[in-house]
C-alpha cells in the first residue's frame, strides 16, 4: 500500500511541476480614446518601424537593475514589437491630427501627405523603475520633399508589475506621437522644426 501511495504522490508532484504557466498578451495600442469624426486635414504614411534586434520579438525583454537581461516567455506582446509600436504611433498621430494613415493605400491628391519614418534605437523595460523608448524619426512633406529629422527620448517611471510596465511604454509612445504630430503642424506655419526639448 505504501509503495502505491508514494507512487501516486510522486505522480501528483510531477504533474504539478509540469503545469504550464498561462501566457499573458499585451498591446501598445490599447486604451486610446475614441475620437469623434473630424474633417480630415492631412494624410500620413506611417512607415514600418525598426527596433533593436535584442527586443525584436513577441516576448518581453526585461532588464534587471543589475543589467542582466531576462526573456519572459509568459509575458508577450500581441504581435511583433515593431508592429505594435507602429500601430500605436499611427493611431496616436492620426487621432491627434485628425488625419488618415494612407500607407500603401490609394488616396486623392487634395490634402498634404506626410511620410513618417521611425527608428527605435533603445526600448528598455526595467520592472518597477522605468519604461524607455529612444527613437530617431523623420517627417517628410511629400509635395516639397522637405524633411525634418528629430529624436525623442521618452523615459516614463513605472510601478511594480507588467501592467504598469506596459502603461509606461504606452505613455512613451504617446510622447513620441505628440512630437511627430507637432512637426506635421509646423509645416503649416512655414517653419517646420523639431519640438523644443
Amino acid at each position: 500500500m505504501k509503495p502505491i501511495l508514494a507512487a501516486c504522490t510522486a505522480a501528483l508532484l510531477l504533474g504539478a511541476c509540469s503545469t504550464p504557466q498561462p501566457e499573458h498578451f499585451y498591446t501598445l495600442s490599447g486604451g486610446a480614446e475614441v475620437q469623434p469624426a473630424k474633417p480630415v486635414k492631412y494624410y500620413v504614411e506611417m512607415l514600418a518601424v525598426s527596433v533593436p534586434q535584442q527586443v525584436s520579438r513577441n516576448q518581453f525583454v526585461v532588464t534587471a537593475p543589475s543589467g542582466r537581461i531576462e526573456l519572459l516567455e509568459q509575458q508577450r506582446w500581441a504581435g511583433p514589437l515593431a508592429g505594435e509600436i507602429g500601430q500605436a504611433l499611427s493611431t496616436a498621430v492620426t487621432n491627434d491630427l485628425g488625419a488618415i494613415d494612407v500607407f500603401r493605400t490609394p488616396h486623392p491628391d487634395n490634402l498634404p501627405v506626410y511620410r513618417i519614418s521611425s527608428n527605435v534605437q533603445r526600448f528598455e523595460s526595467v520592472m518597477g523603475q522605468y519604461a524607455l523608448i529612444d527613437a530617431v524619426w523623420s517627417v517628410r512633406q511629400l509635395s516639397s520633399s522637405k524633411v525634418v529629422t528629430c529624436r525623442t527620448v521618452a523615459n516614463e517611471k513605472v510601478g511594480a508589475g507588467y501592467d504598469e510596465l506596459v502603461t509606461g511604454h504606452r505613455r512613451a509612445v504617446g510622447r513620441i506621437a505628440a512630437d511627430m504630430a507637432a512637426v506635421v503642424r509646423s509645416f503649416d506655419s512655414g517653419s517646420a522644426a523639431c519640438p523644443a526639448a
